[in-house]
């Protein structure tokens, strides 16, 4: 059975030195700050993310299922805003259906290997294993607004 996500300090801590250095404008790779309005709140939401770039094209992947930032996308009905770099863009995420997902999440387990014990599929596992479980690590395009 696929581990459950919980934010942890050192998790905490990692995020706000990662926005730190976003806000800075210094480049940090493909990771990025995601802000979208709560739910509930209305107000803006920041999350570091990890951009996953593949043939020219951008995706976020919620590898830990269900977190905060996917409801609050789906609420806002795919608007958001993306930091990187010294960068800012209003976006527009577009969630996968899984035979598109599929591929990504297999890609995520194998080469991101703390993201592995929250798939029930295996690295090494056929596409098709993480297609079933698609439905509980959403996968979104980035694309713009």
């Amino acid at each position: 059975m696929a581990k459950k996500y919980t934010v942890t300090g050192s998790t905490r801590a990692f995020n706000a030195f990662a926005k730190g250095l976003i806000r800075l404008g210094v480049p940090t790779g493909n990771i990025a700050m995601l802000t979208v309005p709560g739910r509930k709140t209305g107000q803006p939401r920041s999350t570091v993310v990890n951009v996953h770039v593949e043939n020219g094209r951008r995706y976020l992947v919620s590898p830990y299922g269900h977190v905060g930032w996917v409801q609050n996308v789906r609420a806002a009905g795919g608007r958001a805003r993306l930091k990187s770099r010294g960068r800012t863009e209003d976006i527009r995420l577009q969630e996968l259906p899984a035979a598109q997902a599929a591929p990504l999440l297999k890609h995520y387990a194998e080469h991101f290997k703390v993201t592995a014990p929250y798939f029930d599929a295996k690295p090494g596992d056929p596409v098709e294993r993480f297609a079933a479980e698609a439905d509980r690590h959403p996968v979104f395009e980035i694309l713009p607004a």
